[in-house]
């Protein structure tokens, strides 16, 4: 640091961080801060250098920690700080270069040891170490502003006042990114944080007044997707004043100073993530998600919750009930476009999720656009790519999905937008299909991936939800889609009889079906004579009618008897057994969704109806299941209408907390953080 370019390897011998770091206190009006804040070196733009500076900055840090009571010289930076930025809107009209740089670099300096601060010490700690001053050692001011909350404060008028240009640019986006470092102490827990620090300065006092204007600007950075200035075009003059401070940079230390935005900074943690155009974008999103999943404070709800929640369009001339607080406007047209421009991400994605489900005039305003399809691609696409997306990624396009298909009009609307050439669906050529069949295709494809690799209940109960939302209001499938519900379903049918196989009779040598209903008294001549390997027609009736008599008793027999087959000890059932429930509940959810399609629109789909008679015979098998018997002998009556609402758990912050800081973990740009500090949740293996 200081009046030479340095290396990050060099940071930890450098004089002017010693000097900060040590056992001389520095007065705020010191000159020495012109030259701790005229350094210059390339940002770090890999995990790599990320990591060197990281492990560079705990070595200063430490023995800050250690001198600091006695110095003061925390406080005294970030006062340097605070003294700056009431300028800082000035020198950004008056384009005075100089200035900004050395109050970009008082905030970074912070932004790095308060980030080593918070993973190493209590928030006790970190609060004495805002109030230290330069008095007798171990001194403190009581009485005096309480400096973290002013540079909370500070922060917040930062990001929300100073007006974006090319030179404003970099410490935007650091202001953001030290937002995000003050409310990773959640990172360092593994339970979900009820009271922090975060808390404390953010939903009360001084800082709550920036929440409306907070929140607005977070969303106008994501919705613009401002690029940084392109390399090159930030150069600051060489000057010197005799006494050997260097206020410039070169033109190549420029470059690299905005490469780290160019590049994404992070991108080798997360290598399949597209480029990011914008940092600003990223790092608003990521903060904006962070501040809406904070848990309500004990006193008082989430501020920043509550202005997501109630924001409503800038067309909308409707006055706010004086109920809700921290209300403002933004224009909804500009804001759709980003969401659906920007799905191939996953912190998108979820803010999209989170407009959804929370202000319902974002809802109302979604279902009445006539473009829904520009947002539906793109999360059909994150549905179709389940292979390569991560779990929660795909969980959150889920729902999106099922509250869409909540409003009638979506489902009804969705079979009239004509799709030509959807070249990103490989399974088979789409010269033309509707919205509705597409979605239907990709979901049951969906369900298929999940049954057979990810095995996730959650996931599929929600597929079979959306489809069955849709199901009334099916129009005019599509020849593949209908066959793609009735072959499904067959599927799932005789996936069912073979586990039952399987599970009432384990010993795949025998060659008939006696020795398993010997100790019954029912009638069991027809299934003699049937081998296990081969479920015909007539042994599928027969097992379902002796199913509806004895199903308790044959089961609970086949049970012992896998058990004590397999050891003395209580040992689990094999997977296909316990996959009974799970295929059983998925036949009856498809067979309720032919059911409904055929009571509310038959005269709509004849591909469905000629794919059903298709496969007529097999369907007729279930019609003495115990199960089934009910939805198969409705086929041609009334049924009621399938409807399914999305709720979420009565503790969501449970997820959505660790998955937003995962998120932040892997795409936050400029940041590191030891994998060995997240408490959290659990890094992956890679």
């Amino acid at each position: 640091m200081g009046s030479n370019s340095s290396r990050i390897g060099d940071l930890p011998k450098n004089e002017y961080l010693k000097k900060l770091s040590g056992t001389e206190s520095v007065s705020e009006n010191d000159p020495f801060w012109n030259q701790l804040l005229s350094f210059s070196f390339p940002a770090p733009t890999s995990s790599t250098e990320l990591k060197l500076l990281e492990e560079a900055t705990i070595s200063v840090c430490r023995s800050l920690v250690e001198n600091n009571p006695r110095t003061g010289n925390l406080g005294a930076l970030i006062k340097v700080f605070l003294s700056r930025t009431k300028e800082l809107k000035l020198s950004a009209e008056c384009q005075n270069h100089i200035f900004i740089w050395q109050t970009h670099n008082a905030l970074f300096i912070i932004c790095c040891l308060l980030k080593v601060f918070i993973c190493e010490m209590s928030e006790e700690e970190l609060q004495l170490h805002f109030t230290y001053e330069e008095k007798s050692p171990g001194s403190y001011s009581s009485d005096s502003e309480d400096l973290l909350e002013e540079f909370v404060c500070c922060l917040m008028q930062l990001i929300t006042d100073i007006p974006l240009l090319d030179i404003t640019y970099e410490i935007s986006v650091e202001a953001i990114s030290t937002m995000v470092v003050f409310l990773s102490c959640q990172l360092f827990h593994k339970e979900v944080l009820r009271q922090s620090i975060s808390h404390k300065y953010l939903m009360r006092g001084r800082c709550l007044l920036y929440t409306s204007k907070l929140v607005k600007t977070l969303l106008y950075n994501f919705i613009r997707q401002e690029k940084p200035p392109p390399p090159g075009t930030h150069v600051f003059p060489q000057q010197s004043d005799g006494g050997g401070l260097l206020y410039g940079l070169a033109s190549g230390v420029a470059t690299g100073l905005w490469t780290v935005f160019t590049l994404g900074g992070v991108g080798s943690r997360a290598a399949a993530a597209p480029e990011l155009s914008s940092p600003l974008a990223n790092q608003s999103l990521l903060l904006l998600l962070v501040l809406a999943n904070l848990t309500d404070a004990a006193d008082a709800p989430n501020p920043y919750r509550q202005a997501i929640m109630s924001f409503k369009n800038t067309q909308d001339n409707s006055p706010f009930p004086s109920s809700i607080p921290h209300a403002f406007q933004i224009n909804f047209n500009s804001l759709y476009t980003a969401l659906c421009e920007q799905q191939t991400s996953d912190q998108a994605t979820l803010l999209l999720y989170t407009l959804l489900h929370q202000n319902s005039n974002i809802r109302t305003y979604m279902l009445a656009r006539t473009d829904m399809e520009n947002l539906v691609l793109p999360i059909l696409e994150i549905l179709y790519h389940v292979e390569e997306r991560n779990s929660h990624h795909v969980y959150m396009a889920l729902i999106i999905l099922l509250i869409l298909t909540e409003d009638d009009g979506f489902n009804r609307s969705i079979h009239e937008v004509i799709l030509k050439n959807i070249t990103w669906y490989s399974e088979r050529v789409l010269t033309e299909i509707s919205l509705g069949s597409l979605l239907i295709l990709v979901v049951i494809r969906t369900i298929q991936y999940n049954m057979t690799r990810t095995r996730d209940k959650y996931l599929h109960t929600n597929c079979l939800a959306a489809l069955a939302n849709m199901s009334a209001q099916f129009r005019s499938l599509h020849q593949y889609a209908a066959q793609r519900i009735i072959s499904y379903t067959c599927r799932h049918l005789r996936r069912y009889v073979c586990v039952l196989d399987k599970l009432y009779f384990p010993h795949s040598h025998c060659s008939t079906l006696q020795h398993c209903f010997s100790s019954l008294s029912d009638n069991g001549e027809e299934l003699w004579s049937l081998t296990c390997s081969h479920i015909l027609r007539s042994y599928a009736s027969s097992l379902f009618s002796l199913l509806s008599k004895k199903h308790n008793k044959v089961l609970e027999q086949a049970t012992q008897s896998l058990r004590g087959s397999l050891s003395s000890n209580d040992v689990p059932l094999p997977d296909y057994a316990q996959d009974l429930n799970v295929i059983e509940e998925v036949i009856r959810m498809m067979l309720e969704i032919i059911n409904s399609c055929l009571t509310n629109s038959l005269h709509h789909n004849p591909n469905l109806v000629y794919a059903l008679l298709y496969k007529r015979d097999l369907f007729e098998q279930f019609r003495t299941h115990p199960s089934f018997q009910d939805i198969m002998q409705n086929i041609d009556l009334k049924f009621p209408e399938l409807k399914f609402k999305y709720v979420e758990e009565e503790q969501p912050e449970e997820f959505f907390i660790p998955y937003v800081w995962s998120l932040v973990y892997n795409s936050a740009i400029g940041l590191y953080w030891n994998p060995q500090d997240i408490q959290l949740f659990t890094m992956d293996s890679d």
